[in-house]
């Protein structure tokens, strides 16, 4: 309020106010990061952003990086994201960069990139096979470290991420663990089968969800086909399906049942579990089953117990309550007479997504893998020695655990905006207080004497008045737009000078919350989500992120750690072009290799986001891109939908050619009405087949008619035709 300086006191003001109100620009803005006590919180807060010196480690910790990340991400000595892909046995020469990674997919082919668009999903089959062999390796060692009298082999629930490379990796994989697949529903069950014909014939194919005719027969033909199946009886009118259908086949089928346990943990995640819970069966239904298939000769084929008890179970206590309680289930099968050999906890084996270790939070677990692996091991070695029960095999279904860390999603802010208001200088202000009514006046002149007097809790509360008296007389038509205009300017001025106003920015990012991050929307799951680079440079802003979509949902305003806000740089060439004009700016979700893109939809037709397959190689930069896909196209999403692109386009067409046809009827014998028609439909056929997302690339007028394109060489997409598969995979060594 520089206007108001003059009457302002400066001995009696709070540091910097009165330096504001004259006008002093040369004041840094303060960031009130949060009071978490890391050690580069209290560097934020505490010192001059001029003369501090900011360190990768002070990032590491002020993003958590240094809790979350281990063993498989951390900050390197260029300020960047770097991945480990084996865990704690990576060298330093096999860490791969990850800047390096997207720089060299999206750069353009004209300098040896791939061209790709983001956003941008980072696949590292690497840590995928460290993370399946870490869970095998702390079950084998609470096995033998325990004396445990059977084995470790799981299973991975397709449903947690279904696509091919993913599931094909875990099978190849897991072959020398017998490592199998859980399916659902009847797609992933042919999904499995086909997945399982290179797997090991030991591997378990565990088929779970609700069943009719066809599924029972399907999994039953995959007993024919030498794979070791089992029917988890899910409901009890499954039961006659089975052993009617197995009959007419001439299949002996091996069965397990689902329990529904008594134990159950809260939460979100844990909706399914608890005698109320969406499957399984109670231990009347149970004794029914087996009373069943001891009347039909069939008791020898009820060989699995499975339950689940939720995801993300928090800590080792409630996880053996559950073991326990579904092991005297197991025991008491064996006394009635069944074959019992297979003992499934299910899922619900928890990623620490924020790094504290906490049971309490629905983002961590207060354990690690070799905690649960002993949990489990110690809790069905006690009840099974107890009752003198065989131990039998131990198979789990986690699917988050295996998945989670091995992809990345990248991708790009490309502006950033705050609240804005016109300033005020000391004629703006007189004119803004002449025009107002006489019940208005009187609060601008308190707000002026508290001002004054430096009663600067009371400058808000009049502040306050003023603005909404402003706005009811806007709202009767007394009051201007201009003054309305000023008196935010005002409010917004005294807030600034006695620290009370809100210096989050929205960063606008090219994404689709809806499209590849669903869970936070849909259970506010919360991800770590970091800058991808420039962790050696102090983050001068906080920021929440807002999506592409047209939706007030689309937007990420929580994040690990209980903040509404994340810490950010500013942009380079911030003005409102794609990406910037100097340099862009990268960030990264962590962590979501599990279920996101399952459950993605298409929400404003934005498809999923390219993908790249990322090893870890010998080369100069430790990686190489083994294959490469780009992103949706408008031309696929909108097929999905059921629209018919190539009939839309010859619409677009035939319209082109109409009405650039009618704007050159005068032209005499001039023929550049086609040429004009012809640079609109080619336009127009590019649209089609690029992605829905921003495209950050350079705009070249066509023919001086108002018409672009892109870069061919920055984003180029085919035109005539799909291109075959042979053309959309690519492999590079970086």
């Amino acid at each position: 309020m520089p206007a108001l300086a003059c009457c302002v006191d400066t001995a009696v003001t709070p540091p910097g106010y009165a330096a504001c109100l004259a006008g002093d620009s040369s004041l840094a803005p303060s960031v009130p990061f949060s009071a978490t006590a890391t050690t580069a919180t209290v560097a934020i807060e505490n010192s001059n952003p001029s003369t501090t010196i900011w360190t990768p480690s002070l990032s590491a910790s002020l993003y958590r990086i240094d809790r979350w990340g281990p063993p498989y991400f951390s900050v390197n000595s260029s300020g960047n994201i770097s991945v480990r892909p084996y865990g704690a046995a990576t060298l330093p020469h096999q860490e791969i960069d990850l800047l390096k990674v997207v720089k060299k997919v999206s750069d353009s082919k004209s300098i040896g990139g791939l061209g790709l668009q983001l956003p941008l999903i980072v696949r590292l089959p690497d840590v995928l096979k460290n993370r399946l062999e870490s869970l095998q390796s702390a079950f084998d060692f609470a096995v033998q470290s325990q004396g445990y009298g059977a084995h470790y082999q799981g299973v991975y629930p397709v449903k947690c991420n279904q696509e091919r490379f993913v599931v094909e990796d875990i099978v190849k994989f897991g072959f020398p663990f017998r490592f199998g697949l859980e399916a659902g529903s009847k797609p992933e069950l042919l999904l499995a089968m086909s997945c399982l014909c290179k797997g090991n014939l030991e591997a378990l194919l565990v088929c779970n969800g609700f069943k009719d005719a066809e599924y029972i027969s399907l999994a039953l033909l995959a007993r024919k086909l030498a794979l070791n199946t089992v029917i988890v009886l899910e409901q009890q009118e499954e039961l006659d399906l089975v052993v009617n259908l197995s009959q007419k086949l001439g299949v002996r089928p091996v069965i397990g049942v689902r329990a529904k346990l008594r134990t159950k943990h809260s939460g979100h995640f844990g909706s399914t579990s608890g005698e109320k819970g969406k499957f399984g069966l109670t231990t009347t239904q149970i004794l029914n089953v087996v009373r069943k298939l001891e009347h039909v000769g069939m008791l020898d084929c009820l060989q699995l117990l499975h339950y689940h008890i939720g995801s993300q179970i928090p800590t080792t206590a409630l996880l053996q309550d559950g073991v326990g309680e579904a092991a005297q289930i197991y025991c008491e099968l064996v006394r009635l007479g069944a074959n019992m050999q297979v003992f499934d906890i299910g899922g619900g084996l928890g990623i620490d997504y924020d790094g504290s270790k906490s049971g309490d939070s629905d983002v961590s677990v207060a354990y690690g893998l070799e905690e649960y692996a002993a949990a489990v091991v110690s809790a069905v070695r006690f009840v099974c020695d107890r009752k003198s029960v065989k131990h039998p095999v131990l198979c789990s279904e986690s699917g988050r655990g295996i998945v989670s860390h091995h992809s990345i999603l990248i991708f790009e802010a490309f502006s950033s905006r705050a609240s804005s208001s016109p300033e005020m200088n000391q004629l703006a202000l007189q004119y803004f207080a002449e025009g107002l009514p006489e019940d208005v006046l009187s609060d601008y002149l308190n707000l002026e004497k508290a001002a004054i007097s430096g009663e600067y809790e009371n400058c808000l509360v009049y502040a306050d008045k003023l603005k909404q008296k402003c706005v009811e007389q806007f709202k009767e038509g007394s009051l201007g737009m201009e003054q309305l205009a000023a008196v935010d300017g005002i409010c917004d001025m005294v807030s600034k000078e006695i620290g009370a106003s809100d210096p989050v920015r929205t960063f606008n990012v090219n994404l689709s919350i809806f499209t590849s991050i669903p869970d936070f929307w849909g259970i506010d799951q919360l991800f770590p989500i970091v800058p991808i680079h420039r962790l050696d440079e102090r983050p001068g802003v906080r920021g929440i992120l807002s999506d592409l979509t047209c939706d007030s949902d689309g937007k990420i305003n929580k994040f690990i750690g209980g903040e509404s806000s994340l810490p950010l740089h500013e942009l380079e060439g911030n003005g409102g072009s794609v990406g910037g004009a100097r340099g862009r700016y990268y960030l990264g979700m962590f962590l979501g290799g599990a279920y996101e893109e399952a459950l993605g939809g298409i929400h404003n037709l934005f498809g999923g986001p390219s993908i790249v397959r990322v090893s870890q190689s010998d080369g100069p930069h430790s990686f190489a891109v083994t294959r490469a896909v780009p992103g949706q196209s408008c031309w696929d999403v909108l097929r999905v939908v059921q629209y018919e692109p190539e009939l839309m386009f010859q619409t677009l067409k035939h319209r082109a050619d109409e009405y650039c046809g009618q704007d050159h009827s005068d032209s005499g014998g001039d023929d550049s009405h086609g040429t004009d028609s012809a640079a609109l439909a080619s336009s127009l056929a590019r649209s089609f087949h690029n992605m829905p997302y921003l495209v950050s690339c350079s705009l070249t007028a066509m023919n001086n008619n108002a018409f672009y394109y892109c870069n061919e060489d920055e984003y180029s997409a085919p035109v005539d035709s799909v291109a075959a598969e042979d053309e959309q995979w690519s492999y590079c060594c970086a």
